[in-house]
């Protein structure tokens, strides 16, 4: 089997399960070697907890990327999460136009931008319109429908039709040219239904599935770090984004039995699933 080193570019929340602590563990689990490069160290992340630290590593970027540079470091792939600041997300085109990466290396973002139709607090149009700039070098890009339609100056919706979808997805084609792949998360056609679409080329592709009643941090970060494992490990786009969801739903039903547990998904009692389900 091939084994791919990445570079993965978020914060750290040390406690909370999302953004490097859980796409740390995930790449790793799919037989790759997972490299990071934090963006920021926060005690929590900032969906419930009160009183959080927050220590920005911006200024490091450039240091940290000349270094590896001059030892003559090089990545097969790029995936960025949580981006804070109009520097990081410049800062991030930078190292992905450096010689840090190959001629043929993975650039995938998954741009974190906002849910249930709102921005995350902090954001702004300028933080979209640097994103915008940043998934026109993207090969693959992961939104959900509120970072879609955020990307696109679309009305958001949360009762939609394919033909909606197909809107949102052809202006995502139009910022990112041809020969990209957009793989949007939480797109469902009936109530009771979320699931994944995948789209290229003008080709379609939708993976249906249960849409269970446990809204948690994190569970963007599992599913876009899943995909990017199983993709490194020569699946394509659709199959990939097919074990990925199962992977996220199936780490959510392991959480809801621990009413307890309202912070983040419990996806570490799940790992060797993941990994079986790569077939490695």
């Amino acid at each position: 089997m091939s084994y791919k080193r990445i570079l993965t570019i978020q914060d750290i929340s040390c406690v909370g399960q999302c953004s490097l602590t859980v796409a740390l563990p995930v790449l790793s689990a799919s037989g790759n070697e997972a490299c990071i490069l934090p963006s920021a160290v926060l005690s929590t992340h900032t969906g419930g907890f009160k009183g959080y630290t927050f220590h920005d590593l911006t200024d490091d970027f450039p240091a940290v990327a000349k270094h590896w540079i001059s030892e003559k470091i090089d990545f097969d792939a790029f995936y960025t999460g949580y981006l804070g600041s109009l520097r990081q997300i410049d800062l991030v085109n930078d190292i992905v136009n450096s010689p840090l990466a190959k001629k043929d290396s993975l650039f995938v973002v998954d741009p974190v931008l906002g849910d249930n139709g709102v921005l995350y607090k902090g954001f702004n149009a300028e933080i979209v319109a640097a994103m915008r700039r940043l998934i026109k070098r993207a090969d693959i890009i992961i939104p959900n429908i509120t970072e879609a339609c955020q990307l696109t100056d679309t009305e958001y919706r949360t009762d939609f039709d394919k033909e909606y979808i197909r809107g949102i997805v052809g202006k995502l084609q139009q910022i990112m040219g041809r020969g990209k792949t957009i793989v949007m998360t939480g797109v469902g056609f009936n109530p009771n239904e979320t699931g994944v679409g995948v789209f290229s080329d003008g080709e379609e592709f939708y993976y249906p599935h249960i849409k269970l009643d446990k809204n948690v941090s994190g569970t963007g970060d599992i599913f876009a770090s899943a995909f990017i494992g199983a993709l490194l490990n020569g699946h394509d786009t659709k199959k990939s984004a097919t074990i990925a969801a199962d992977f996220t739903l199936l780490s959510i039903k392991e959480t809801v039995k621990n009413p307890a547990h309202w912070y983040g998904v419990k996806f570490e009692t799940v790992l060797g699933e993941y990994i079986r389900m790569l077939g490695r």
